[in-house]
């Protein structure tokens, strides 16, 4: 081992001053990669929040469509159903109280009964646990209403047989857009 240590060239202030050179020099080139890394993701952050931005309001824009279009086919004279007709119809009816907070897509009213449809542009199973809690946040929300019978409807541009089935099966009517008309599928539907 005694041998390597003397082959190596003693060092010098000279030598110790162009190392020390040398890193200052990397360093200054490795800060420089770092800012101009931090500048790209910084860039990259503004370009994705942008773009999220963007489709966010393509999709807010798809549903407050869907939301319009049922609320024009309830609002023109389409309000009997559910075995009722109902003579007030609301939209977007939103409210907190103790805490609580929740919106209405569209809401029907009579002198005994209320109608709540949730309505999404493109509807999902996963969205079924939403549409069954409305009757209970609503009572809580709308003590008024306490002993009026209320009955759920989830409508949507399209469902796919297997979210129609579980919408049935929960009691929940199935409102759907099929051509130019509104369909409702009332089977098995129940009072919440």
């Amino acid at each position: 081992m005694m041998s390597n240590l003397q082959n190596m060239p003693q060092a010098t202030p000279e030598t110790v001053w162009a190392i020390l050179q040398e890193v200052a020099q990397t360093q200054k080139e490795t800060d420089r990669r770092m800012q101009e890394t931090d500048r790209r993701l910084q860039e990259t952050d503004r370009i994705m929040k942008e773009l999220q931005k963007s489709v966010g309001g393509i999709s807010d824009n798809q549903g407050k469509f869907a939301e319009e279009y049922f609320f024009n086919s309830f609002e023109k004279g389409k309000t009997n159903f559910f075995g009722e007709k109902f003579d007030e119809i609301s939209k977007q009816l939103k409210t907190r109280r103790q805490g609580i907070e929740d919106e209405f897509d569209i809401v029907l009213y009579n002198h005994s009964s209320v109608a709540i449809i949730e309505v999404k542009y493109k509807a999902h199973t996963k969205d079924i646990p939403t549409v069954l809690k409305k009757a209970e946040t609503f009572r809580f929300l709308f003590p008024e209403y306490k002993d009026f019978k209320i009955y759920l409807g989830f409508a949507s541009m399209s469902f796919y047989p297997e979210l129609e089935q579980e919408c049935i099966e929960q009691g929940i009517a199935v409102i759907k857009q099929v051509g130019d008309n509104v369909v409702i599928n009332d089977k098995n539907l129940k009072v919440f």
